[in-house]
């Protein structure tokens, strides 16, 4: 069964959002630190502050209920989603899915152009948002993938596209591998390729100096990162019962994903952080970092790339290429990890032309 679903938090629980903001017990900071510790505390009392006094939730709730939303149950999942019919009725389907600690809010600037030639089912990964908390072991990518296979086909789409950034690229190759009959193919703005000495191809400088980035990411694992694939409850804790430490979770990924000419804005982070927040989901979608390393099959149909130039790392695409069918490959200057919210017209256009390649 699906039904139809509309956003509306209680009232009590935004006054108690307010009432937290405004007892917030503040760190120390020495001189100087800049980022060299940390979430800076001067820019994190400005956000807090803006969410306490100027962010209006209601507004931006109000503006998200002119979206089509739905939920269904799958596989014991409570699962929600977007779906936005194109004009054309003879239009193909294509599935959007969100990363961390994205939402479905990543793609709202790309709905209007896409929508023109695709039908857009645009889920909330389980764990996440209003697909609410996971409550069993197992909800890997594989398992997401599965899922939204089964809600593309609730919704009568036979055959479908699909799309992914972070997480959402490995649900999405994940879904080409489980559904390869039904995929006509998956278009990716993340694709992680690690040094392969044994491979035998020779690069060329500019990818060796990317495969150095990797390096040095693989040498350094990020807090964040290992925190959240080994005890994602334990950090849940402190995000779920403080909204400023899940602000400062939050936005320090914002602050360093994101270009340098492509800043979001601070309402539009904050409508995110909110629905973390609001859904006490800030565990449950850690756990997806817990669960992720699951081993996957191999994505047999068509890929197509699209490289950001500050995004957390760039593809090399002869290493790509020795695993998947890439059929279309697009490197652009400006944009990061949040391409959909950053550049939100490269993306949509480069979205547009590798399913038309097809």
């Amino acid at each position: 069964m699906i039904t139809p679903f509309r956003i509306a938090v209680p009232q009590a629980d935004l006054d108690d959002l307010t009432d937290r903001l405004a007892r917030t017990r503040w760190p120390n900071e020495i001189t100087d630190a800049g980022w060299d510790y940390g979430f800076p505390l001067a820019r994190l009392k400005e956000l807090a502050d803006h969410w306490r006094t100027g962010y209006d939730w209601r507004r931006h709730e109000a503006e998200l209920n002119e979206l089509p939303h739905f939920t269904t149950e799958i596989d014991g999942q409570h699962i929600h989603f977007v779906h936005v019919r194109s004009a054309g009725p003879d239009a193909p389907a294509l599935v959007l899915t969100h990363g961390w600690p994205g939402s479905f809010l990543e793609f709202l600037d790309v709905i209007e152009p896409l929508s023109r030639d695709f039908h857009l089912v645009i889920p909330s990964i389980p764990g996440f948002g209003f697909s609410g908390p996971t409550h069993e072991r197992g909800w890997d990518i594989v398992r997401v993938a599965r899922a939204w296979d089964e809600l593309m086909r609730r919704l009568g789409y036979r055959r479908y596209g699909a799309q992914g950034g972070d997480f959402g690229a490995g649900i999405s190759l994940a879904l080409g591998a489980v559904a390869p009959e039904r995929v006509a193919g998956v278009h990716v703005n993340y694709l992680p390729t690690r040094p392969a000495p044994e491979a035998g191809i020779t690069l060329s400088e500019s990818d060796e100096a990317r495969l150095d980035k990797v390096r040095q990411l693989m040498a350094n694992r990020p807090p964040y990162q290992a925190l959240q694939a080994t005890t994602p409850q334990t950090i849940g804790y402190a995000l779920t019962d403080s909204p400023v430490g899940q602000l400062a979770w939050i936005a320090e990924r914002f602050a360093r994903w994101t270009g340098p000419g492509t800043p979001i804005s601070d309402d539009r982070m904050l409508t995110d952080v909110s629905l973390y927040w609001l859904t006490a989901t800030a565990a449950s979608s850690a756990r997806l970092s817990r669960e992720a390393p699951r081993r996957v099959e191999p994505c047999p149909v068509p890929v197509g790339v699209a490289v950001f130039a500050h995004d957390i790392t760039q593809s090399v695409r002869p290493l790509a290429e020795r695993s998947y069918d890439i059929r279309h490959w697009s490197e652009f200057d400006r944009g990061g990890h949040f391409a959909a919210m950053e550049v939100p017209d490269l993306f949509a256009a480069d979205v547009r032309a590798f399913f038309s390649s097809l």
